[in-house]
């Protein structure tokens, strides 16, 4: 997510290191998590629980079944053997969780995920050159680990006009084609806007139904999933599992979002995701991503 993310973050909210002259956030980092173990374990199930909203996908994923227990991957469904995940510094912190989830599913798994940046979308201001960096990334990514799956999680720089979420995200989804991979688009978890972001809340809150519609007009290679199902619409509310800096996630809420993330990837590919007693007390939760934020 956001370069906005360090030492010399522009609000005191938040925390990860940006050039000086980069508009990019630093991440912040935010309340102690519940480490790992059986505490860590009950989160997760708390969350899946409580999770459970009234939002679907577009791709008609309904946020109780999002929610409940993994279920066994769809046979018919593409087989998931490798799986690239792309987003902004939201998304490196769920990273660590993820990797844990898809590996003991028996997946491999590959993040490049950029503190800072991560955007797919040439729109306002410096985006453009975010999004040729991202897809840089991608294209090195897509030689070396040759993925099935790539996903792409709305940033919080997916800034520009509605029609320009849409063409970029259409653009990922032929460059996904092109590399032999299907696409999934996911929503951000609802986060904090601050003054950071505040001039661009408008394309905030449009990105994500910019991101429903590409994935309707390329129905069958690209999917798109509502994380609202988990997280809702409030950063504020305890169901967001929002760190203090009201943006990123710590352990906890890494390890639910990766419980609901590998339940829906079984709807749709033949991916069967391991129980969280399997994973979710790993050595991922030492990540250093997390001591970044400050989290326990």
């Amino acid at each position: 997510m956001h370069s906005k993310h360090s030492t010399d973050s522009p609000s005191s909210a938040q925390a990860f290191p940006a050039p000086a002259t980069s508009p990019r956030r630093p991440g912040r980092r935010g309340r102690p998590a519940l480490a790992a173990g059986a505490l860590l374990i009950a989160g997760v199930s708390l969350v899946a629980l409580t999770g459970c909203g009234n939002s679907a996908s577009g791709d008609g994923d309904s946020a109780d079944s999002a929610a409940s227990a993994p279920a066994a991957g769809k046979n018919g469904g593409k087989q998931l053997s490798k799986l690239l995940w792309m987003g902004d510094s939201i998304a490196e912190a769920e990273a660590p969780a993820l990797e844990a989830a898809v590996k003991a599913g028996g997946a491999e798994f590959k993040s490049i995920a950029s503190a800072g940046g991560g955007t797919v979308v040439k729109g306002e201001g410096p985006t453009a050159q975010f999004a040729e960096d991202t897809y840089k990334e991608l294209a090195n990514a897509v030689k070396t680990f040759h993925p099935d799956v790539i996903a792409y999680q709305v940033t919080t720089y997916d800034w520009g006009t509605t029609a320009q979420q849409t063409s970029s995200y259409e653009h990922l989804a032929k460059a996904a084609k092109d590399a032999g991979a299907e696409l999934v688009l996911v929503s951000a978890p609802p986060f904090k806007i601050d003054d950071f972001y505040k001039s661009h809340e408008a394309a905030i809150k449009s990105a994500p139904k910019a991101a429903e519609d590409a994935a309707a007009k390329n129905a069958g290679r690209v999917r798109f999933f509502d994380a609202a199902g988990l997280w809702g619409t409030d950063s504020a509310a305890a169901k967001a599992q929002r760190s203090q800096d009201g943006i990123h996630t710590c352990q906890q809420g890494a390890a639910a979002f990766a419980n609901w993330f590998g339940g829906q990837l079984s709807r749709h590919y033949s991916f069967t995701p391991a129980s969280p007693e399997k994973w979710a007390k790993g050595a991922w939760t030492g990540s250093k991503v997390y001591g970044q934020l400050k989290c326990g």
